[in-house]
């Protein structure tokens, strides 16, 4: 395995078994309006990133897949990464709905890893998109107007 694929998968690896600790050490669905709110508005921007992407083009290692193309509409025209946004706010939601010191780091874990991974995946995207500078410019990571 090349240390490109190798890279993706570990990150990859991280991601689940940081979501997956957090699903096994809590309820799944927040019982808090407050976080049940978050977590509702996660699912919409998940559904709503899958509906732009189409899921036959969806892709969990950040690789750039040959034959791929640059998706700047749906979510993507206010943030790069709508998808881990869904995944960092979802489990947010269910830490905050049953916090434990354990599950606080397991989503720090999380975040920092999706970060190490959407910073990979652009220097992917970069090569792969000759447009893909000029779009950072005009949108955001993981936040609108913020981050």
């Amino acid at each position: 395995m090349k240390s490109k694929q190798l890279r993706s998968y570990v990150f990859v690896i991280v991601q689940f078994a940081c979501l997956i600790a957090i699903a096994l050490t809590g309820p799944l669905i927040a019982r808090n309006p407050l976080w049940l709110a978050l977590e509702g508005a996660a699912l919409l921007l998940g559904l709503w990133t899958i509906w732009t992407m189409r899921a036959a083009r969806f892709n969990i290692v950040p690789d750039v897949p040959d034959n791929s193309e640059l998706v700047r509409h749906g979510p993507y025209r206010f943030i790069r990464h709508p998808m881990y946004a869904t995944l960092l706010l979802g489990s947010l939601a269910l830490v905050l709905n049953e916090p434990t010191l354990l599950r606080a780091v397991v989503w720090v874990v999380l975040l920092i890893d999706l970060v190490l991974k959407l910073t990979y995946e652009e220097r992917l995207l970069v090569e792969s998109f000759p447009s893909y500078a000029e779009y950072r410019q005009h949108s955001k990571r993981l936040v609108p107007f913020v981050y």
